[in-house]
């Protein structure tokens, strides 16, 4: 090929490459200028919007008193950005005292190459209110919402947390969070090169809407004394733990509820996470002789036993192919049904059960809201476990040890609800902690919830006479001077692999006053006590000193006083 011939063939193939290439141009901008003309424009409007959303404020959780149990508060993240503070020196003069930070460490922050830095974290109100008011361009102050519970670990369990997400966990926070946590905020606009919303610039704005307030049944004073003396009855015991539970049995509003050891939810990351979860709620244990209250319940109201029937303690009984003995391993002989609740027979309460016999027995013991959730508005509820002789593990002598509490698992709040029930005239009452809801738009007040009839009237005043002479034939030391208290101790054995164990035990009492028109009705389960091992040393001793207060506390008259204004009324 000649020389010139290799020219006009680079001349055409540069020409037609041009030519290529600006066809592709020409097509570009066509699309980008025309056919996709309106995506484009919303890119570039998208770049000069900003768009922030906008925490709500969580609702305040206050006792029933008004007394605030958990609220928010507004903490600053201070930060900067080296790059566009005009002068960092003069900055950091003003900044270090207010941060509390050495000058020479902030003014190198302040003076790095960096786009940003974080200067502080979770800084008081006060702090980031004064940064916004200097106004200074690179130095920014971000709001940050953190839940504050300004009476530290008091009523943890019942409350629950908020993590650092806002999200609520255990307790009125996780039962409640949908309503406690509000619906964000939004506003949109055009923003500054610093990246911030120009006030005259074109925006929307959708406000947030605050969560709703919660008004708890919980009563702070109240809660205050059964923390105390939860704390020194487990010290007094050598113990390794305890719950208490007190509740209206006419209403089944829960006036305090604790459980030793707990946490502080302030600072719940530093405590282990088994504390999280509420015994009263969610722990399961074999209750023991308290719930030889519903077998006897039980007895009555089918009318296989009679208040002034007897039986004969020979001090065993086989059922099932299972020997049942006393506690004390005695015979008794012939003894009233007050006498077994007296002297606590697992003889003579095994007999009853077995009069019922097991359908009728188990049939009760449902009506008393065993096996199933109370639906508490708490969070992390359990139903207990229960066998039942449609089960293929229940056997015969299931029946004898079932009547005095043993291989049945419950919570402690089904068991305040059942001799609450008792308390109330055999009606069976729903739990709940939660008095009021008040949000933006109503105030709902929440009114007790009748669940069922557990037994009779008659029935009902019948055993709490019976529990009220028993109490007082075993000169129980939980008795109250000046009133009539109904009740009943109980002293589990703990479950092991194998059996049961030689000594460790669940120490607890149930009872209520005064007993001829309840007001109160107070559990306490000490947990593996070694100072005794003994419902009736231990957790009922401590029922007397909480008790004791409470009637103070909950302006509750002595039986004369009450009498005296009826007969002149």
């Amino acid at each position: 090929m000649k020389t010139s011939e290799r020219s006009n063939y680079r001349i055409i193939t540069v020409m037609a490459v041009m030519s290529a290439a600006g066809l592709v141009l020409v097509g570009q901008l066509i699309r980008w200028q025309v056919l996709e003309h309106h995506r484009f424009v919303q890119l570039a409007e998208a770049e000069h919007q900003n768009e922030l959303v906008i925490p709500p404020h969580r609702g305040e959780i206050h006792d029933r008193n008004g007394h605030i149990l958990a609220a928010d508060v507004i903490e600053y993240d201070i930060s900067a950005s080296p790059k566009i503070i005009s002068d960092p020196y003069a900055t950091a003069d003003r900044l270090y005292r207010l941060l509390n930070v050495p000058r020479e460490e902030l003014l190198k922050s302040l003076t790095n190459n960096s786009a940003w830095v974080p200067l502080a974290k979770s800084a008081p109100q006060s702090v980031g209110e004064t940064i916004i008011e200097w106004d200074i361009v690179g130095l920014l102050a971000e709001p940050r919402s953190k839940r504050v519970y300004p009476e530290g670990n008091m009523g943890a369990h019942l409350l629950g947390f908020v993590n650092t997400n806002g999200n609520g966990f255990y307790g009125v926070e996780g039962f409640y969070d949908d309503m406690l946590r509000g619906k964000a905020g939004l506003q949109t606009g055009e923003r500054s090169p610093f990246g911030e919303i120009i006030p005259l610039g074109a925006s929307h704005y959708v406000p947030p809407v605050s969560g709703a307030a919660l008004y708890l049944t919980v009563d702070r004073s109240v809660q205050n004394l059964i923390e105390r003396e939860l704390r020194n009855a487990v010290k007094e015991y050598g113990a390794q733990g305890g719950s208490v539970v007190v509740l209206e049995p006419k209403t089944g509003a829960i006036l305090g509820m604790t459980s030793y050891p707990a946490y502080d939810p302030n600072s719940y990351g530093a405590s282990d996470e088994d504390l999280y979860f509420d015994p009263v709620v969610s722990r399961q244990y074999e209750p023991g002789s308290v719930f030889k209250v519903v077998t006897m319940a039980a007895g009555l109201d089918a009318g296989a036993v009679g208040p002034m029937g007897t039986i004969y303690d020979g001090g065993s009984i086989e059922i099932g192919g299972r020997v049942i003995y006393n506690w004390d391993r005695q015979a008794h002989e012939t003894v009233d049904m007050t006498e077994v609740l007296a002297q606590s027979l697992n003889v003579g309460i095994a007999q009853v059960a077995v009069a019922l016999g097991k359908d009728r027995f188990y049939t009760y013991v449902k009506r008393f809201g065993f096996g199933r959730l109370t639906e508490v508005d708490l969070s992390s509820e359990g139903p207990g476990t229960m066998k039942t002789p449609k089960d293929a593990n229940w056997h015969e002598s299931d029946l004898g040890t079932n009547s005095f509490g043993q291989g049945i698992a419950v919570t402690p709040l089904q068991i305040a609800l059942a001799v609450g029930a008792v308390a109330n005239d055999g009606l069976l009452m729903k739990p709940h902690i939660v008095s009021r809801i008040i949000d933006s738009e109503r105030e709902v007040e929440v009114k007790p919830v009748v669940v069922r009839r557990a037994v009779s009237q008659e029935t009902a005043r019948t055993l709490t006479n019976m529990l009220v002479e028993a109490l007082q034939r075993a000169n129980s030391e939980a008795m109250v001077p000046g009133y009539k208290v109904a009740g009943k101790s109980g002293t589990a054995e703990i479950p092991v692999p194998g059996g049961y164990h030689p000594t460790l035990t669940l120490a607890s009492f149930a009872g209520y006053l005064p007993a001829d028109d309840p007001q109160v009705l107070v559990l306490v389960i000490i947990d593996r006590p070694t100072a005794s091992r003994w419902g009736n040393t231990t957790a009922g001793p401590t029922f007397r000193r909480i008790a004791e207060q409470l009637v103070v506390l909950l302006n509750i008259p002595p039986d004369n006083a009450r009498q005296e204004v009826a007969s002149s009324n």
